[in-house]
């Protein structure tokens, strides 16, 4: 493998064949490069499998297509996202890197979130442009199968031990790197996974393979570590739930459904299966011999990934995003959240709903559920690992992003996804999101630039720490020391896996 340099046309030798990019402002980027064969025919709903390659110079300077999902347009939070064309042939990364050379450069490879039902690494809010040249790094993101054509599982598939195709795609991806980076001017010995939200927790599954070490080091940002993944008998009754929203009666009638409306079905079952005050997602990751045989959570901690180094944190107010703007939880009633907080406290409960209300002067029921669906999906069980980690010695930095929005009125708080444009450093990319609006860009900025850099810093190095910021410790079980991004960034103390008041 190697590479042919033109001024505006790079070419590189894959495994699979030569790919010709393109120059942009002084990066080689390469656009829509398959790691798998398509997933269509004979090989919907099947694991990954190599791509055949080809002959002559494959053109690699635009995006792939999104795997298919429902396109989402005038979100409060987010605004529209989801890019088309989408179809199933989706199974493409692409490659941002500073030169195609020898220099074997740190390699980040970043997973998109979206609940395992949206998102696509051609979404210009992940571009790999700012780590790429900013940090000397090779940035790499990917497309893998979402919904009902990465996440249903089947009785078929018990014999073979494999229910999560979507992860097939992805470690398909890193072996793909694993393979081919070299030739991008990346350091395959040097390889970090970072995602958020779903991407974190497919980086926490990620780390149960060993595969010759794949990865060296996980940024997790928002990872629902308290979602279990579902047992094969709950997955295969969500499976049968989906059939009859389709209208078939069995897998084989259901290989005969175009896409479109496989798609379409999601909603029906999301439907089905909301519940009040819970997130919910309509498909869910599940337990089985081969792709997942734990909770993620348990690779980084006593599995094959336990010598990894992580990052992980959160936002202030995660669940802000799913439960601050609806009108059905901004009429919340104390009664509603009580019985809502009687899931995790119990008796408890009243008691709880207190203490929240007394954590925020001034709170709403709304508030509470914010705070309570918060802690414990993402800060509770974060901070936990985080304790689990440290007690173990493993390297782990944690951080709470709890830098505030005034767009809403300031009702969104720091919610989830906040922490993305901050990460990467590329606001102009996110000029149709809503929960941008209003920031004082100089703080903004600055905020970001500090970010940007710490990521840039345990992508290259292990350790977050850089000169701009103030001194970042190890996560340990004497201080607790957890890094907060706000307004002023500063090393704080979290005493207990428990909501403390700012």
């Amino acid at each position: 493998m190697g590479l042919a340099q033109g001024r505006t046309a790079p070419v590189v030798h894959t495994r699979s064949g030569p790919i010709r990019g393109v120059s942009e402002g002084g990066l080689a980027v390469f656009k829509g490069v398959p790691y798998a064969a398509p997933p269509v025919g004979p090989l919907r709903w099947r694991p990954a499998q190599p791509h055949p390659g080809w002959s002559g110079t494959r053109e690699a300077t635009e995006h792939g297509p999104s795997a298919p999902q429902a396109v989402r347009e005038g979100d409060p939070v987010l605004g529209g996202h989801g890019l088309p064309p989408f179809d199933e042939d989706c199974l493409t990364l692409n490659i941002w890197t500073p030169g195609a050379d020898d220099a074997r450069r740190p390699v980040l490879v970043w997973i998109h979130g979206g609940a395992f039902i949206s998102g696509s690494g051609a979404m210009p809010n992940y571009s790999g442009e700012t780590f790429a040249r900013g940090g000397d790094l090779v940035v790499v993101n990917l497309n893998y199968r979402l919904g009902p054509l990465g996440l249903l599982s089947f009785a078929s598939d018990a014999a073979a031990g494999c229910r999560n195709l979507w992860l097939t795609d992805q470690l398909a991806a890193l072996r793909w790197v694993r393979d081919n980076i070299a030739a991008f001017g990346g350091d395959p010995g040097n390889v970090t996974v970072a995602g958020q939200s779903a991407g974190a927790l497919s980086t926490a599954a990620l780390a149960g393979h060993g595969d010759g070490r794949l990865f060296h080091r996980a940024i997790l940002q928002s990872v629902p570590l308290a979602m279990p993944l579902a047992t094969p008998a709950e997955s295969l009754a969500r499976t049968a739930a989906y059939l009859e929203v389709v209208g078939v009666k069995d897998e084989d009638e259901l290989r005969t459904v175009a896409w479109p409306r496989l798609v379409e079905a999601t909603a029906g079952l999301l439907a089905a299966t909301v519940e009040w005050g819970q997130w919910t997602t309509p498909f869910v990751p599940v337990l089985d011999s081969g792709t997942a045989a734990r909770q993620p959570v348990r690779n980084l901690l006593d599995g094959p990934g336990a010598d990894i180094d992580v990052l992980v944190g959160w936002t202030g107010e995660e669940s802000a995003f799913t439960f601050a703007l609806g009108e059905a939880y901004r009429s919340a009633t104390k009664e509603q959240v009580l019985r809502r907080a009687r899931d995790g406290f119990g008796d408890g409960a009243a008691e709880a709903y207190a203490a929240y209300e007394a954590a925020r002067p001034g709170a709403r029921p709304v508030d509470v559920l914010v705070d309570l669906s918060t802690d414990e999906l993402f800060r509770k069980p974060t901070l936990a690992f985080a304790e689990e980690r440290a007690a173990r010695g493993r390297p782990v930095w944690a951080y709470e992003f709890a830098f505030t929005t005034p767009a809403h009125e300031g009702r969104l708080g720091a919610p989830h996804c906040l922490d993305l444009p901050f990460v990467f450093d590329n606001f102009d990319s996110w000029s149709h999101a809503p929960f941008l609006a209003g920031m004082d860009t100089r703080i903004r900025d600055g905020l970001a630039r500090t970010v940007h850099a710490a990521w840039i810093a345990f992508i290259r190095t292990g350790d977050p720490n850089h000169p701009a910021m103030p001194r970042w410790d190890r996560y340990d079980r004497q201080s607790r020391s957890t890094m907060r991004f706000d307004t002023v960034t500063r090393a704080v103390p979290h005493l207990a896996p428990h909501r403390n008041p700012r």
